[in-house]
């Protein structure tokens, strides 16, 4: 299905894009919804039920299958919700027509829909010719949801620990599955293995002959090698990756997938030259599943989408991404979080967004996954848990479990961000006998891990003025470095217009382009790893750092070359980006002189041991 729009809504924390749709699918929009919290979504299922009068029975935690029947019933929701206002922009024209021309208007210049709407009412409105042709050429938004595959918790019934079909992950997809939706579901973090052979038991994944899915897969990746092999291994259980959504590692908002030196752009390259061969080369393997499973063959080749995200912020940006690497969407998230239209972000917090800084936006370990994670400084969920350090009480209740993985202490699994674990493990400490210095860096490392699955649904209820007594009031947000150079609430069409070049909404003149900003986090991240690799740096750290050392090395080398052969974009800052480029390889061949005599010195010590 052609899609009307150039740009998609990625998933943002757990709650801030949970009803994005309901929002924007209506002009055409895409937008994804997190699974992770079921409890938030049957608090918005009611919400949603009692605002539209629409009959709501409790699904409580005491009913068989709970999670993934809260899902399918929250998704069938927002399905029919989204459809009612698609229906009704469309048909309303008789009353001004007022949602219809807001549709239009947000398109890009480009749009032939655009086009034609305009030719169409260029001599008048005919209201009967303009419904006829509305209902031929509009699209909605596809309401898209997203399963980080390694959240994946078993669960327990009285200790009695339930087959794996009721995992988190699992009982999510289900609950996706057996949904009306037609959509995608985006699978990040990872390959989970069993998820993706559990993927294989529902029909609605499988293309029918002429090519087309009722649920599509979409893969998030951040390098070449991991769509194939994770491509690969789907296709071994007949199925197929619509679209590759390839992320920055570092220059993204949420967790942070760090590549080993990676950039974003000759990533995009290798996708661009390699597309034809991945499609293929899946696609053979996929039709011979197929034929082995006694299921219809598409008459026609599988398509595949490639789209990327993280750290775009300027319409020529977006457009460069699309014709460079012949993109099929790009991903806009973070901006977003101030567009109150779009996103579910409670006052505060927004007014916090709105004043950060570059200083404020940086890469944490407070996430419990174990995974750097983009944080806002002083946000409230981080201030609760400062309160609780200094109370003597560290950690948090843990109300909720979803990342309740860790099984030091207990084959249940607990979280790392809990009061338990963070009790027990400051026992151990206690014990070690270490010097005060040492003591208090490894209790900082413990007491650091936040309660991110709880504070990152917060604020939708917050937004909504729903019961926070369980949650509490402490916010979690994880808005990409690019927040600090937008300043004010936008309505979705300031968004729209930005994203399009019809109008500005970055308010500093001092925005770096998105590729040298990713290049700039990447070396800060490099010296920090190879901070932590000075006391004693073993064989495999010396070899890590230098392999992400060159990697990052070849990836200027890739935009000394591209910045100088473009002649038309990025004219204005064309020697800037050269001049920083040129300091990114100073700083790298620092880091290698010191990657070089940190080994020598380990050397010379085990010589004397």
């Amino acid at each position: 299905m052609n899609k009307n729009h150039t740009f998609h809504i990625p998933v943002m924390g757990i709650g801030f894009t949970i009803d994005a749709p309901l929002k924007v699918a209506q002009y055409g929009i895409d937008s994804v919804i997190s699974l992770v919290d079921d409890i938030l979504i049957e608090k918005l299922r009611k919400m949603y039920s009692e605002k539209f009068e629409i009959p709501y029975t409790e699904i409580t935690d005491k009913i068989d299958d709970f999670r993934a029947k809260r899902i399918t019933s929250y998704l069938n929701m927002m399905s029919d919700l989204v459809d009612k206002k698609f229906e009704a922009l469309k048909m309303g024209v008789a009353e001004k027509g007022e949602e219809l021309k807001a549709y239009i208007s947000m398109l890009p210049s480009s749009s032939k829909v655009k086009q034609e709407f305009n030719k169409l009412t260029e001599k008048g409105f005919n209201i009967s010719e303009i419904k006829q042709w509305a209902s031929q050429n509009l699209t909605k938004g596809s309401i898209d949801v997203n399963i980080m595959t390694k959240v994946d918790k078993d669960n327990y019934i009285k200790n009695e620990k339930l087959p794996i079909e009721y995992n988190d992950a699992h009982a999510a997809l289900r609950g996706f599955a057996n949904s009306k939706l037609k959509s995608s579901v985006v699978l990040s973090a990872g390959m989970n293995p069993r998820l993706y052979a559990y993927m294989s038991q529902f029909d609605d994944f499988y293309p029918t002959e002429d090519g087309t899915f009722r649920k599509k897969i979409i893969l998030k990746v951040s390098d070449y090698r991991s769509a194939l092999i994770q491509g690969k291994f789907l296709a071994k259980k007949g199925l197929w990756v619509s679209e590759y959504r390839i992320e920055s590692g570092l220059n993204c908002g949420g967790h942070a997938f760090a590549t080993d030196g990676y950039l974003l752009g000759p990533v995009l390259a290798e996708f661009k030259e390699k597309r034809e061969e991945l499609r293929a080369s899946v696609e053979a393997i996929v039709n011979q599943e197929l034929v082995h499973q006694g299921r219809a063959i598409p008459k026609t080749p599988l398509s595949i989408r490639i789209s990327a995200q993280g750290g775009v912020g300027t319409h020529e940006e977006h457009e460069f991404l699309l014709n460079q690497y012949q993109l099929d969407a790009v991903g806009w998230g973070t901006p977003f979080l101030l567009v109150p239209e779009a996103t579910t972000v409670d006052e505060k917090t927004m007014n916090q967004l709105m004043l950060a800084k570059e200083d404020d936006l940086y890469l944490s370990d407070i996430s419990p996954l174990g995974v750097p994670f983009n944080n806002l400084r002083s946000n409230t969920k981080d201030l609760e848990k400062e309160a609780l350090i200094n109370k003597g009480r560290p950690g948090s209740s843990c109300p909720k479990k979803f990342v309740a993985l860790n099984k030091e202490f207990k084959e249940t699994g607990i979280c790392t961000a809990s009061r338990e674990y963070q009790h027990l493990k400051i026992k151990e400490l206690d014990k070690a006998g270490l010097p005060l210095n040492e003591y208090q860096k490894e209790f900082n490392k413990i007491t650091e891990k936040s309660c991110t699955c709880v504070g990152l649904g917060t604020s939708a209820l917050l937004a909504y003025n729903l019961d926070t007594k369980v949650e509490g009031e402490g916010v979690s947000i994880c808005p990409g470095p690019n927040m600090a150079y937008y300043s004010r609430v936008m309505s979705l069409k300031n968004m729209t217009d930005h994203i399009y070049g019809r109008d500005n909404m970055i308010s500093r003149t001092d925005r770096p382009n998105m590729f040298v900003k990713e290049l700039t986090i990447y070396i800060d991240y490099l010296k920090n790893k190879l901070e932590e690799a000075k006391t004693v740096m073993t064989n495999k750290e010396e070899k890590y750092l230098l392999t992400f050392t060159n990697n990052l090395n070849e990836g200027v080398s890739y935009y000394k070359t591209l910045f100088n052969e473009l002649k038309s974009t990025f004219q204005d800052i064309k020697d800037e980006v050269l001049d920083a480029l040129t300091n990114g390889e100073k700083s790298l061949s620092l880091i290698a002189l010191e990657i070089q005599d940190l080994s020598i010195q380990n050397q010379k010590t085990q010589v004397a041991v």
